[in-house]
């Protein structure tokens, strides 16, 4: 799956992808970064009250995730977790690691216990056809920037909330709605949360 929270947590995945999106196929924006820049950029995915403790992966030279920075808080923050033109790092607790691995192992729903949280405080990727957020991109689709925000990985349904379900001027929508992965994305920069 190649949309942006398959790719999202890809702590679980074996290799960093690297390869853009067919719309807007470019070598990917880190590389060539040293490792003081990358890990620079991966923690500035989050709040620094998280990411100035959290583990950070970065690639290597085989496009492997590789830890470079222990972490003592629960938080992994990575550099890049899509490959698009611009970069989208990310940091994320150990519920939102479970709830994509949950994802990319095909199971029914998510298993994660507690809610997951992820910050993305530089914005991320989604993928839109025919007036809809896709779980995977495809044919056709657009890949849409989106401005910084933060997800919480729990249950979340637009007829029990009454949030919406594509991006608005409220700033807080509920992505893949209908479905047992739906969470709920918040468009605020993290970085500013007090």
């Amino acid at each position: 799956m190649r949309s942006l929270v398959t790719i999202l947590f890809s702590l679980f995945f074996i290799v960093m992808p690297i390869s853009a999106h067919a719309e807007t196929k470019t070598e990917s924006p880190i590389k060539g970064m040293s490792k003081d820049e990358l890990i620079k950029l991966s923690r500035s995915g989050g709040p620094a009250a998280v990411s100035k403790d959290a583990t950070i992966l970065l690639p290597g030279a085989d496009g492997k995730l590789m830890q470079a920075v222990k972490g003592t808080n629960g938080f992994t923050c990575m550099p890049d977790i899509d490959g698009m033109k611009v970069p989208d790092p990310i940091c994320a607790d150990a519920a939102s690691m479970q709830w994509v691995n949950d994802l990319m192992s095909g199971a029914p729903k998510p298993t994660n216990a507690v809610p997951g949280v992820a910050y993305m405080a530089k914005g991320g990727w989604y993928f839109k056809k025919d007036g809809k957020i896709l779980m995977e991109n495809e044919p056709g689709a657009e890949a849409i920037q989106e401005p910084p925000h933060w997800m919480i990985f729990w249950p979340f349904e637009n007829k029990t909330v009454g949030l919406p379900t594509f991006p608005d001027s409220f700033g807080v929508y509920i992505m893949w709605d209908g479905t047992p992965y739906a969470h709920l994305m918040i468009f605020q920069d993290p970085n500013k949360m007090k």
